[in-house]
């Protein structure tokens, strides 16, 4: 979009109950937790759709509770990528894009994050070929298995204008920031210094650091999915506050 943050900070997902308290106030109904998360943040991931097809009339309603510039970020059917590790897409394709409609005909729809397992090692032609059926719009490749760390990977991404993801997790040190598009898609699993997967304030600081240095150059989209006890919230706001970015921080 135009004018568009060139950072972007949120969660992956909004409908946690452990929130209350920390983002949602005591009696706040469910059905307006999506509008207070837009409030505080100008961009959500939606792990939803991994496990099961949206509704059409589900994504016209998220519409109606977020601003125009809200950005939805969603995330593709774990049928595609963990059932049929991206072989014969195309009736699954069609069936995932569908539910999306409202949101892929407006200008709030995001890239579309696709995962694979962690036991799904390097396989270039299935990968291009995956890459060469999806539609247009923007794609971004979450890699578990650490072969797909290479720089024909690469490549392959940049070839195509989609992004490797960087999923930030201290058992995968291999997972490394590569710009391969012209975003950065960011994903914090689990921070390394921090309690219980808690993010340490030293590591927002030097993350702080880094995306803005990223954001010189891309448009960074970042997601916190350390979502238990509250602290995906609050790392996020924190990484916020440091790169002065949000709805309430211009």
């Amino acid at each position: 979009m135009a004018g568009a943050p060139r950072i972007r900070i949120g969660c992956s997902g909004w409908n946690y109950r452990s929130w209350r308290g920390a983002l949602y106030p005591p009696g706040l109904p469910t059905s307006r937790w999506l509008a207070r998360y837009a409030e505080r943040f100008d961009t959500v991931e939606v792990n939803a759709t991994f496990y099961r097809l949206l509704r059409p009339e589900t994504a016209a309603r998220w519409l109606e509770q977020v601003p125009d510039d809200f950005l939805f970020a969603v995330k593709g059917s774990r049928y595609l990528t963990h059932m049929r590790r991206l072989r014969d897409m195309e009736q699954g394709l069609e069936r995932f894009y569908a539910g999306l409609g409202p949101l892929a005909g407006s200008s709030r729809l995001g890239p579309v994050l696709w995962q694979l397992p962690e036991r799904f090692p390097r396989d270039d032609e299935r990968l291009a070929a995956a890459l060469e059926r999806l539609p247009p719009g923007r794609h971004a490749w979450e890699f578990r298995h650490p072969s797909w760390f290479v720089e024909p990977v690469y490549e392959l991404l940049r070839a195509h204008g989609m992004a490797l993801v960087h999923g930030d997790h201290p058992d995968r040190p291999f997972d490394e920031v590569r710009v391969t598009a012209d975003f950065a898609f960011l994903r914090f699993h689990h921070g390394r210094r921090g309690r219980r997967g808690n993010y340490a304030p030293t590591e927002l600081d030097e993350w702080a650091a880094r995306i803005d240095r990223l954001g010189r150059d891309v448009e960074v989209l970042a997601y916190f999915n350390n979502d238990w006890e509250a602290f995906a919230v609050r790392n996020a706001l924190g990484l916020a506050d440091r790169l002065h970015v949000g709805p309430d921080r211009h």
